[in-house]
């Protein structure tokens, strides 16, 4: 092989490699929650007398925050000392006793007259007045704890979230984890099985005398597929009552064709060098 074909082989090989390093691959999670738990306006919903608390694990690692809604005419307390994720028998703390720091800064101006002194364009001298404007700055920061003790009151929802369900791909030998589109295959898991099973552990009150209500959420990983991007994403342009309102006339967004809020995935990308499995 001559200089010049050589060359032209290896810029080829490093173009290849440069492109391939960025082809984006997914990993796609369902899930499948206790019977006590079912879907409800795309959500996965568990609900008892006082409460409902609502799911939607449809993120990037999944995201076990739950929404706590308040069914009942008095306030709810939710103590966050006694809630828990738990993850393959590993439990965390909903409740960390941090601190929070908010900083403000308020700024003052001043204005401080000066003369200037000099040679004009007739070489005679000349001083003129000037001011010159300064601004300082003093800085506040405000501490409060974290609290313990969520009241949720009567009619109304708030958000606890804290965790994400998984960040790294799973790997096994039947999985192809850089599969074509003819070469998708979806492992299946019952509870025994399954590589993540995961649940929150909560507990409320009723009135701020009531006493301890305690229940768990759990889910399980029952399937789980490999998908070239072309395979899960796609692209279109967005529209509001059917009018395109991108300014952007060929501009297209990214979107998910495979969502539910059982689900949850994983990003990941091919390498030069990368096992097929």
């Amino acid at each position: 092989m001559n200089a010049k074909n050589y060359f032209l082989s290896f810029l080829f090989s490093i173009v290849f490699i440069s492109c391939s390093s960025s082809k984006y691959f997914y990993q796609v999670c369902k899930t499948t929650p206790d019977s006590n738990i079912s879907m409800k306006e795309n959500f996965l919903v568990y609900e008892d007398a006082n409460c409902k608390v609502s799911y939607n694990l449809w993120v990037e690692g999944g995201n076990v925050g739950f929404q706590f809604y308040n069914k009942t005419e008095s306030n709810i307390y939710l103590n966050l000392e006694e809630c828990f994720f738990i993850s393959n028998g590993m439990a965390n703390n909903y409740f960390k006793n941090r601190v929070y720091t908010t900083s403000t800064n308020i700024g003052s101006s001043q204005s401080i007259a000066k003369s200037i002194s000099g040679i004009n364009y007739l070489k005679l001298d000349q001083t003129n007045s000037a001011s010159l404007n300064t601004i300082s700055t003093n800085g506040i920061s405000i501490s409060s704890n974290e609290d313990k003790i969520v009241c949720i009151p009567a009619l109304t929802s708030k958000i606890v979230k804290e965790y994400s369900i998984n960040q790294t791909p799973y790997r096994d030998c039947d999985l192809l984890r850089f599969p074509d589109k003819k070469e998708l295959k979806t492992l299946s898991f019952k509870l025994t099985n399954s590589p993540i099973v995961f649940s929150n552990k909560i507990e409320y009150k009723v009135g701020q005398s009531g006493n301890p209500i305690k229940f768990e959420n759990k889910f399980f990983v029952s399937e789980i597929t490999n998908y070239p991007k072309s395979e899960i994403i796609e692209s279109k342009f967005d529209t509001y009552c059917g009018e395109n309102i991108s300014s952007d006339d060929n501009k297209k967004n990214d979107y998910f064709k495979k969502v539910s809020p059982d689900k949850f995935y994983t990003k990941y990308i091919w390498g030069f060098g990368e096992l097929k499995h």
